[in-house]
């Protein structure tokens, strides 16, 4: 298995620790005064401390839901999915339901997006057929 590694400023360490591992479900590895380490189902994601910082982002429609250019996520199985989704909803943690996508072709899959304390979109999603992650 291949893992990724992004690493991202942050603006709030201990409100980005808390919502990775409270909301999430995800735990913290190696970390410092300045920086730490989340493990995202597998996946090392390091939040630098920083200042302020700004980004803008032009949205983008894809089958008639507009969706942030700039976002990451994790593709996870169903039985995840609809775990880590049932417990988001009921905290009303969703920034974009649960949208559909290809539906009824190659790549069909369903995402939802949550927003992190820095201000990240984070996508979580699953494929109706786990190996079409990548066929076109």
């Amino acid at each position: 298995m291949h893992q990724f590694h992004v690493s991202l400023p942050c603006r709030h360490l201990e409100a980005t620790r808390n919502f990775y591992t409270k909301i999430i479900g995800a735990s913290v590895g190696r970390k410092s005064n300045l920086w730490m380490d989340i493990d995202l189902f597998g996946h090392q994601i390091t939040f630098t401390k920083c200042g302020a910082y700004r980004f803008d982002y032009p949205n983008y429609s894809f089958e008639k839901t507009v969706l942030p250019s700039f976002h990451f996520g994790v593709v996870l199985p169903l039985e995840q999915y609809d775990v880590l989704y049932q417990r988001l909803s009921n905290e009303d943690f969703l920034f974009i339901d649960t949208a559909e996508f290809l539906t009824g072709r190659i790549g069909a899959h369903k995402s939802f997006f949550i927003k992190d304390p820095n201000g990240y979109v984070i996508e979580f999603k699953v494929f109706k057929e786990p190996g079409e992650v990548f066929l076109v």
